[in-house]
């Protein structure tokens, strides 16, 4: 019982920050999972599974909204379901002496994208300008599905700012797109799991617990995601993200740092951390602040013109 609570914990946790930012659910509860002493494979496993529910109802949701391009969910979904069961097949023939050190370096990377993703430049942002082709989204798709299965998470830490940066798709439509296409990577992750693995290896109980938890947080996250302000928000879990799987790859066999390491290393972290958040909520109060002058202004001259037209002529 203490670890289905602990894994509903988990899957809620994840989907808060998936919620509020749009990615990193995979990245965050896989993290969680393995500092709870989870199995490589079978914490990928896990959340492949769960995430089957999770982004069918989110890719449902943007498609009502009118938010997905189905050219651009077929060109890489296709690629990135066939890069995920590639990915979730060879990590299942790995020894768990092996696949912990490579999960890790994995999640530690896309920890420090999201951290200084988010630190440095806010929001991802995007133009529309032509559309996208199948060379550019093909490779794009293999590769974010590969790093999705083995590394836990990756597909929208991975895939989103890829097609932000061409800047040829609108802001919606990418997020949109990346998320019903997700449903195609989880679908096939978790095949390879399967196969690789066997069903005998899977607590289901889990994957419905760390479900359930997901379904619970995803209105509390439309609530955050206007209180809490993503830059924030993406500074913190990203922090949380590189010390918990350094912390992983530091205890471990691979590495098996001293205590002196260990403590120099975290600190360094964590001082790191706490300037990235600091400058965050500089930014942000910077921003909040330009946006309100700007919004003073317009109103003044909105408020200038209407008195001109209203004045009488001669």
């Amino acid at each position: 019982m203490r670890a289905l609570i602990l894994l509903g914990f988990v899957g809620f946790v994840a989907q808060l920050v998936d919620g509020s930012l749009g990615m990193a659910y995979g990245v965050t509860s896989t993290t969680l999972l393995l500092a709870a002493g989870t199995n490589p494979a079978a914490a990928s496993a896990t959340v492949h599974l769960a995430e089957i529910g999770t982004t069918l109802a989110s890719g449902i949701s943007h498609w009502r909204f009118g938010n997905i391009d189905w050219g651009v969910v077929g060109k890489i979904g296709i690629p990135g379901a066939l890069g995920a069961f590639a990915g979730a097949t060879f990590l299942s023939s790995l020894s768990t002496e092996t696949a912990s050190p490579i999960m890790s370096t994995i999640l530690l990377a896309l920890g420090a994208y999201v951290l200084v993703r988010f630190t440095v430049f806010g929001l991802p942002r995007g133009n529309l300008h032509k559309p996208l082709r199948k060379r550019f989204l093909a490779p794009l798709g293999l590769a974010a599905g590969f790093v999705d299965s083995t590394g836990g998470g990756g597909w929208g830490p991975v895939g989103t700012p890829a097609i932000l940066a061409s800047g040829r798709l609108a802001p919606r439509k990418v997020i949109g797109s990346i998320d019903a296409s997700e449903f195609l990577v989880a679908v096939a992750a978790s095949t390879g799991f399967l196969v690789g693995l066997g069903s005998k290896n899977i607590d289901f109980a889990w994957v419905a617990v760390l479900l359930l938890g997901g379904v619970l947080a995803a209105p509390i996250a439309a609530w955050l995601v206007r209180h809490i302000p993503p830059r924030v928000l993406g500074s913190a879990v990203g922090g949380l993200i590189i010390l918990t799987n350094a912390r992983t790859l530091l205890r471990g066999e691979w590495l098996h740092a001293s205590d002196g390491v260990r403590t120099v290393v975290y600190s360094a972290i964590v001082a790191l951390w706490a300037a990235a958040l600091a400058y965050s909520v500089r930014e942000y109060r910077r921003d909040r602040a330009a946006e309100s002058v700007e919004g003073v202004e317009s109103g003044l001259r909105r408020r200038g013109d209407e008195q001109e037209a209203a004045a009488p002529a001669g």
